[in-house]
């Protein structure tokens, strides 16, 4: 838990942009915490290639430089990747998080700081949707109503993260690593990152991204991605039920993340750091070339009887974890 204020910044820093496709919204907001050290980054066409969707956030740790150094050039890294440009997403997102961290840890001006920051990004092309994550922010969409589980947060209790963690030389002790560091994975910290005898796939903190692969179909109403701000406070069945309910009444998307930020923050610090967190979300509605009224209606039809649950077969899918 980090500094708090002795009262919140709830301005929030939120923005839309749409086409026939998407419609997406986001919102930022410092809270409780004396900087604000979250980014993201929402383009309905990549300039490598316009058929392309990019959306992210990053949710810093000890400063805002690698998540802003993240925002702005994460996802040209991953674009000019060749596996990208042969069609291959989810090899070229792998590749490019990992070489993204490395030029980080020998740029002069990123490899002393000692901040590091979360990363999930999702990718829509052609009916494929493509999540890479580091870290504990996290992304869900909603499928005819139902939770689509995106990603996975990487937390050092974790099974199979404790035990790189150890392997590398490192240790958990209080859910944290080496006691410090609430995430196991993420871009930057590269002070846990300094065994020589592992790859970077192997080091205590590693910046491989587990990939997750969905089809997209005319069911999927919408993406939404947010820091662990939100998710410390809310499952993602009950975030699914308060957005979809704003979606119904076709509430612009950006202000149903703010309204979610809202929701989230705490009345006060002390809860145990629950709602004190910065939090950023950003939300996708996918139009499917529809007005925004046609979704909306889809979203109104089982809100009566809170028709929310957990689906994990409502799309073809497949995970592929970081080797």
């Amino acid at each position: 838990m980090g500094q708090t204020l002795s009262e919140p910044v709830t301005s929030k820093d939120s923005q839309k942009v749409e086409n026939h496709i998407y419609s997406v919204g986001s919102s930022s907001m410092q809270g409780w915490r004396i900087n604000m050290e979250d980014a993201h980054t929402h383009i309905l066409t990549l300039p490598e290639d316009p058929t392309c969707a990019f959306l992210a956030v990053y949710d810093g740790h000890g400063g805002a430089k690698v998540a802003q150094h993240s925002c702005k050039h994460l996802h040209t890294r991953i674009a000019n990747q060749p596996e990208f440009k042969e069609g291959n997403i989810e090899a070229a997102i792998r590749k490019g998080y990992l070489e993204f961290d490395k030029e980080m840890s020998v740029d002069e001006d990123m490899r002393e700081d000692l901040a590091g920051t979360t990363a999930i990004c999702v990718i829509v092309k052609d009916k494929k949707l493509y999540c890479g994550n580091v870290g504990d922010s996290r992304a869900i969409a909603s499928v005819n109503g139902n939770v689509e589980t995106l990603s996975v947060d990487h937390k050092p209790n974790n099974d199979d993260e404790r035990k790189r963690i150890t392997a590398a030389g490192g240790w958990v002790e209080f859910n944290r690593v080496n006691g410090n560091l609430a995430l196991s994975r993420a871009l930057g910290d590269f002070i846990f990152k300094r065994n020589t005898d592992k790859r970077a796939e192997e080091q205590v903190v590693t910046a491989a991204p587990d990939v997750t692969v969905k089809t997209v179909t005319e069911d999927w109403e919408f993406i939404l991605l947010a820091c662990d701000g939100i998710w410390d406070v809310l499952s993602n069945e009950e975030v699914l039920k308060f957005v979809r309910a704003r979606v119904a009444q076709q509430m612009p998307p950006e202000t149903i993340c703010e309204e979610l930020m809202t929701r989230c923050l705490a009345p006060n610090c002390q809860m145990g750091g629950l709602g004190c967190d910065n939090m950023t979300v950003v939300l996708c509605l996918l139009l499917h070339g529809q007005p925004y009224s046609v979704l909306a209606s889809k979203c109104s039809k089982n809100l009566a009887n809170g028709d929310v649950s957990s689906s994990s077969s409502s799309s073809p899918t497949e995970t592929i974890p970081s080797k």
